[in-house]
């Protein structure tokens, strides 16, 4: 949630900032409602004011034995007044909230303009494309031909854009995970945790996910929790509504989970195969920073995420997302993409954000230092990495003519020294 001040002082300013993520946004009726809303409280303050000062004077009156009655009847009316416009407030400011919640952040200012992701830009690339003296496959088949991915089954027992993994296809899948969550605790510092893939409402109204896309999640019927589509929900509401302290900072953590999305908007896009699933496993990275170290730490937190694609020496590069390509919440996004031989080109396996205060606001943390003032932190995540896209990553880069497929060196301790995935 950006800054209330700024839709007050320099609401021209963000409208053009924002452009086209702010076309929805009813500019008009978010000025009208901050200025009744202001008003309100004033009002209410005011009316506050004058009952504290006389109540002091009906005490002062009864200390002295003087009559208070009038003033005692004049101050119920105050505090009748007070509790209806109370209530007018309540309505003011939740209308207003629930347009302002639909804001999304203001980009920084290195972002690159665009005006959808052809013009994103690449930043850097690592490694190089597997020589390859056949026709690759693409990641499906090669891993239903070795009978270690099985999408018939699953649609079976719960519908499309759902997978089983078996046999060695499972145990690299759960290698994967324990890899990355190594890598990430042991060499980059980070603390892992284990949370619930269940939230309530206002975890997810936290990092952004409510109100805008609530279309995307899997809500329980009967309780108003949610299935996490990442772990960057819950991680992030682990300091929810609390004050950290400056010399605390940076938290950094991680957490392997399944996530959930129901992919509403992705009719007809990666029907086949694990790019696109209902269901799938990621590793995150979720740092808390003090404001001006924040974009420092989104140059690490990427590099972390990168070194695992480096660990298993796939090929891979890193965009700048443009101004319109930028998700709702985030200030700057690098994707990390990797190459997938099959398509000749480079997927998505990573995005790694700096959300600023975006959601520090929502979910109200703050921090303070010794001079006891109190400010938003700033937030970031970043997925290290999504593992079935690992997986497929793995499949297709590693795949050899004779249809069977290397492990990675870096994951073969993992996999109790396998080398290779054989039918």
């Amino acid at each position: 949630m950006l800054d209330p001040r700024l839709l007050k002082e320099r609401s021209g300013e963000l409208r053009e900032a924002l452009g086209p993520r702010g076309k929805h946004i009813d500019w008009d009726n978010v000025l009208k409602l901050d200025q009744e809303r202001r008003a309100l409280q004033t009002k209410v303050e005011t009316l506050r004011s004058r009952r504290r000062k006389g109540s002091e004077e009906i005490a002062k009156l009864k200390r002295e034995k003087q009559p208070a009655e009038s003033l005692v009847e004049e101050m119920k009316g105050v505090g009748d007044s007070i509790t209806a416009l109370e209530d007018t407030l309540r309505e003011s400011e939740e209308q207003f909230n629930a347009i302002a919640l639909g804001i999304p952040n203001l980009p920084h200012a290195s972002v690159p303009l665009g005006k959808d992701s052809s013009e994103n830009l690449e930043i850097r690339r690592w490694g190089n494309p597997p020589a390859m003296t056949f026709p690759p496959q693409p990641h499906w088949e090669v891993g239903e031909r070795l009978g270690i991915l099985d999408f018939e089954r699953a649609a079976r027992m719960t519908g499309a854009r759902f997978a089983v993994y078996t046999g060695a296809g499972a145990h690299m899948e759960r290698a994967l995970i324990n890899f990355m969550l190594d890598l990430h605790t042991g060499e980059h510092g980070y603390r892992e945790v284990l949370p619930p893939f269940l939230v309530n409402r206002a975890s997810m109204t936290a990092t952004g996910q409510l109100p805008k896309f609530e279309d995307d999640l899997f809500r329980l019927k009967d309780e108003d929790y949610f299935l996490i589509p990442t772990a960057e929900v819950p991680l992030t509401n682990l300091h929810r509504q609390e004050t950290l302290s400056r010399q605390a900072l940076p938290l950094r953590y991680t957490a392997y989970t399944p996530c959930f999305r129901r992919e509403a908007g992705s009719y007809g896009k990666d029907t086949r195969g694990l790019i696109r699933q209902h269901q799938f496993n990621k590793v995150e990275l979720v740092t808390f920073s003090v404001p001006e170290d924040s974009y420092d730490e989104l140059e690490r937190l990427t590099s972390h995420a990168e070194e695992v694609l480096k660990r298993l020496k796939l090929h891979y590069r890193i965009v700048s997302l443009c101004t319109s390509d930028l998700g709702f919440s985030a200030a700057k996004t690098y994707d990390i993409e990797v190459w997938l031989p099959s398509q000749g080109q480079f997927r998505e396996i990573s995005s790694c954000s700096n959300f600023e205060a975006f959601q520090a606001r929502r979910a109200e943390i703050r921090c303070k230092g010794q001079d006891s003032k109190s400010e938003f932190l700033h937030t970031l995540n970043g997925s290290g990495l999504a593992v079935g896209r690992t997986f497929v990553a793995i499949l297709e880069n590693y795949q050899q003519a004779d249809g069977s497929v290397v492990i990675p060196e870096a994951l073969r301790p993992y996999m109790n020294g396998l080398e290779r995935i054989s039918e």
